[in-house]
């Protein structure tokens, strides 16, 4: 019999947090770095590039991948042999206490993302509390651990649906996937649950995503089981549909499939896909009584080398004396440095903002849109001599309701999120000549790079959702919609699907 310590368990929760917020799975790195020597896509090509550089230089300055620093997905395996030195806590709360201590680190503060009241006042708990734990009792005198932080843009993007027995499941995923869109910031991992029943696929389709890349590995040793036939078969089915990394268009949409399933009834077929983004985080350790987890930090010469090079045709443009008739020369596609004053605002801020307006209030006092771009971003903390923490962008659909009254009623001239406008938004920003930015989801430690100072002008209640002004230099973007309503996020896509088919042909 194992004796296993509380402070041990919450420590190793601590940590595993900290570790997972700054540190990519290697497997990973390996499968991007993979994806990036094969890309042909030049956007696709440029996104991941971003990526790669984002992950070592979190590495490196120990801070966040992605401003999204998630909601904590925890699998706890008890072993039945195992007993504790205290029990004044449940699994549940000390899994709950290790990620308060890890998101309020003083020197790597971790975004808090977790709303209570979710029906009603969505009010923010302020330590990303309560986790998500899953308990099982096993066998042995060990505990095991599998911790995840999930992203919110990759979780919204979970479907479920009870099939047909005689349906195929490789079918449903390829016809599902393009309506995800790129909110999920590809490329990334699906994880598939099916049997059992509804919830239990769902739980199944979460933990396959804890275990590692090996597709390739699969791939030379050839499959063996169903689930294996399934892996490879989604795999490449879901990579010939050219969605590519950030939905722009490309050869890698998925970097791995991953399948789990149960027994279920005679009548049934549940079936649930869940992705992993760009940003994927997760750590495995065993505690045996011995002491709380070593959590040994990778090597940055296992990072590969890759540079971002912008090229000759990149405009680079002052936002301080931009016009939006200026905008009017940019087409989608362009990649866009910009240099000066941007204002933030996601979804919480939207709303407020229109309340006031329909109200007759106005905007906030110190509030000026006008001839600004607005940036979908709710940032991390700042720590040291940063700005801000990171922070990269926020799916930009979610956004989509508000762009009528944002683009008529406040004077902004354009947008920058992440993934796609639906075609309602799309036509918005068409007939009022408007331009929408897409920034690299996955990218955001990066991004803070180019963020020189940053202040808080509206909505200091609402946290990380607030209104900030941000002074930035040389920010990356690319023209996802232009003025004519060109939109990247359906024109890529196609013209890397039919590629990918001549390619196909060639080889037959």
């Amino acid at each position: 019999m194992s004796t296993i310590r509380q402070q041990d368990f919450i420590d190793s929760i601590e940590d595993a947090l900290q570790y997972i917020s700054f540190y990519h799975p290697l497997d990973f790195v390996q499968a991007l770095e993979k994806a990036y020597n094969k890309e042909q896509s030049k956007a696709a090509k440029d996104a991941i590039a971003q990526i790669l550089i984002n992950s070592r230089m979190s590495a490196e300055g120990k801070r966040p991948l992605c401003q999204d620093t998630g909601i904590i997905t925890c699998f706890v395996k008890v072993g039945m042999d195992v007993k504790w030195d205290k029990t004044d806590l449940t699994v549940q709360q000390m899994v709950d206490e290790g990620t308060r201590r890890a998101y309020l680190n003083p020197d790597n503060p971790l975004r808090a993302s977790i709303v209570a009241d979710p029906a009603g006042s969505r009010k923010n708990t302020k330590d990303n509390t309560p986790s998500v734990v899953h308990i099982d009792l096993v066998a042995g005198g060990n505990v095991e651990v599998m911790v995840a932080a999930k992203g919110g843009g990759s979780e919204n993007k979970s479907k479920m649906v009870m099939l047909n027995p005689s349906d195929d499941v490789a079918e449903w995923v390829e016809k599902t996937l393009p309506t995800m869109g790129a909110g999920w910031c590809p490329p990334g991992m699906l994880g598939i649950g099916i049997g059992g029943t509804a919830e239990k696929a769902a739980v199944m389709a979460k933990e396959s995503l804890m275990d590692p890349v090996d597709i390739h590995e699969l791939m030379e040793r050839g499959a063996e089981t169903t689930e294996e036939k399934l892996r490879l078969e989604i795999f490449e089915r879901a990579n010939k549909l050219g969605i590519g990394a950030q939905g722009l268009g490309g050869l890698t949409t998925v970097v791995d499939v991953k399948i789990k399933t149960a027994p279920t009834h005679a009548a049934s077929k549940p079936v649930v896909m869940i992705p992993n983004c760009a940003a994927t985080r997760h750590v495995h350790f065993t505690l045996d009584g011995s002491g709380p987890a070593n959590l040994k930090a990778p090597k940055l010469e296992d990072w590969p080398e890759v540079t971002f090079e912008v090229g000759e045709g990149t405009r680079r443009v002052d936002l301080n004396t931009l016009t939006k008739e200026d905008t009017h020369e940019w087409k989608m596609g362009e990649t866009v440095l910009l240099s000066g004053t941007i204002l933030t605002g996601r979804d919480a801020a939207h709303k407020r903002l229109q309340d006031m307006i329909n109200s007759g209030e106005g905007l906030p006092a110190g509030v000026d849109f006008d001839n600004k771009f607005i940036y979908y971003v709710g940032p991390v903390d700042a720590v040291r001599d940063e700005a801000v923490g990171p922070a990269g962008p926020t799916t930009a659909t979610r956004m989509d309701k508000f762009t009528d009254m944002m683009l008529e009623k406040t004077g902004i001239i354009g947008m920058i999120g992440k993934a796609e406008r639906g075609p309602a938004t799309v036509e918005s920003i068409k007939n009022n000549k408007s331009v929408y930015l897409m920034a690299v989801g996955g990218a955001a430690y990066l991004v803070s790079k180019a963020i020189k100072k940053a202040r808080v002008v509206a909505f200091e209640d609402l946290g990380m959702e607030a209104i900030y002004e941000f002074e930035v230099e040389d920010m990356p973007v690319t023209v996802a919609v232009d003025s004519e309503g060109a939109n990247a996020h359906t024109q890529g896509p196609a013209i890397w699907k039919a590629k990918i088919a001549e390619l196909d042909a060639k080889l037959k």
